[in-house]
């Protein structure tokens, strides 16, 4: 059955070990079905038990799947895809617009509130067994949130957007569960889902958001957790509207025990209205990020919820990393009550920006989208041959591929950065690059 290679090992953690370097060595390949376990334990001289053991824990770490009576095989796909090995190689000369960081110029200064962190924590030093959540951050957070119509719920604080998803989800699902995630969508997010040993479901975006008919067919399929992000989505900078917001709670309403994942990783640098979801399922999740406005290694994010996600989450963290330092916390604190980062500023040059490029193109014939956040995307018929082209003009764009699943193809830029002057020119080398656009629409 497995051909050339043999199983190898007595104990539960040696025939796991001999599976997965095969996996990852090439041996075994992508769907091939592994022996039944009886079969297995019997080949090896072992009791059936251990086999089990094996496979339960092969299963767990997303290397295969079983399904019933059909056993089990190698999953489809690997566990991480490497999406983010998916990038251009910048050359000396060339434009990067590919990388997807925010402005350094429109970042604000961290040391003074290092400082003033590091000095209450000289006179009020933290120590084991303490609250994870300083007080006022929890205040001033918490204050954001009800402004912006989300749901009462304790909070928890994680080392940015992504440490909080992956523990929530692995609060509530085991793996080979599914989640229905936009597509395209957030490129760390589609390696996360599977790293967790969870299936994807891809749900369609337009500018407004997930689109409700997909997300009502992922969840009847059985779908068990759902993640959106509200606000300056990455690639397509789609944002959830009022009118998406209440086609989606209609959705929801009626599938209320899947967990609902929200991401609004653009608060600070948005300046469109937040439409939660939240409220209408037992579990939820909403994630809210500083790096983005603040910086991308200021590594925090606050999470709020229901009781039991929240309680989870914050016993998971505390038997690993613990708690978020706490001078980390205070230095945020300080940013948001000194108000040094004037947002509404902010949103307004990335807007600038966005609808300087997506107008440009658009007087090219030229079809983009990006309603929020730091960049636009735009449907190509060949992104390979885009990329390349536009690489060659002195242009790195990121490739589609890393965002997507069975969307079509695109590229996306990032305008975070763009000045005037360059407007014109990328508009100029991304119409030769593509020729005619694709016609208006969803990104399907």
């Amino acid at each position: 059955m497995l051909e050339e290679y043999r199983i190898e090992g007595r104990r539960a953690a040696e025939i796991a070990a001999s599976v997965e370097q095969a996996v990852g060595a090439g041996e075994l390949r992508p769907g091939q079905l592994l022996p039944p376990m009886r079969e297995l334990a019997n080949e090896l001289g072992v009791n059936p038990n251990t086999v089990a053991a094996a496979y339960r824990t092969l299963r767990e770490r997303g290397v295969i799947e079983t399904a019933g009576r059909r056993g089990s095989r190698v999953r489809p796909k690997p566990a991480t895809t490497g999406r983010e090995d998916i990038r251009v190689e910048v050359p000396e000369g060339v434009r990067n617009v590919a990388n997807g960081n925010p402005d350094p110029a429109l970042l604000p200064p961290l040391a003074p509130a290092f400082a003033a962190a590091a000095e209450q924590g000289d006179r009020e030093p933290v120590l084991y067994g303490e609250a994870t959540v300083d007080p006022e951050l929890a205040r001033l957070a918490r204050e954001a949130l009800d402004a912006d119509g989300v749901p009462a719920g304790p909070l928890a604080v994680g080392s940015g957007s992504l440490d909080v998803i992956e523990r929530v989800l692995a609060a509530h699902l085991k793996p080979g569960d599914t989640v229905a995630v936009e597509d395209p969508g957030w490129g760390s997010l589609l390696d996360l889902v599977p790293a967790l040993g969870l299936r994807i479901a891809p749900v369609g975006v337009d500018d407004e958001g997930p689109l409700p008919d997909d997300v009502r067919r992922a969840l009847e399929a059985g779908a068990r957790a759902l993640i959106v992000t509200d606000r300056a989505q990455n690639p397509t900078g789609a944002s959830v509207t009022a009118t998406r917001a209440r086609a989606l709670r209609a959705v929801l309403v009626d599938h209320p025990d899947i967990l609902l994942v929200e991401d609004d990783h653009g608060h600070g640098i948005v300046d469109l209205a937040l439409h939660p979801l939240a409220g209408d399922t037992r579990h939820w999740a909403f994630v809210r990020s500083v790096a983005k406005a603040y910086g991308p290694d200021l590594r925090l994010a606050v999470l709020t919820g229901d009781e039991v996600t929240v309680d989870r989450v914050h016993g998971r963290h505390r038997l690993g990393p613990g708690w978020v330092s706490r001078i980390t916390q205070r230095a945020v604190v300080h940013l948001w009550a000194d108000g040094v980062l004037d947002t509404a500023k902010v949103a307004a040059a990335y807007r600038e920006r966005r609808d300087r490029l997506i107008d440009g193109l658009a007087e090219r014939g030229v079809e983009a989208h990006g309603r929020s956040g730091l960049n636009v995307w735009i449907p190509v018929p060949d992104e390979t041959g885009a990329v390349s082209r536009l690489l060659h003009a002195g242009w790195a764009v990121a490739p589609g591929a890393r965002f997507r699943m069975g969307a079509p193809q695109g590229i996306r830029v990032t305008v975070a950065a763009l000045r005037d002057a360059e407007v014109a020119p990328l508009a100029d080398a991304v119409a030769r690059a593509l020729g005619p656009a694709r016609p208006a629409g969803t990104y399907r």
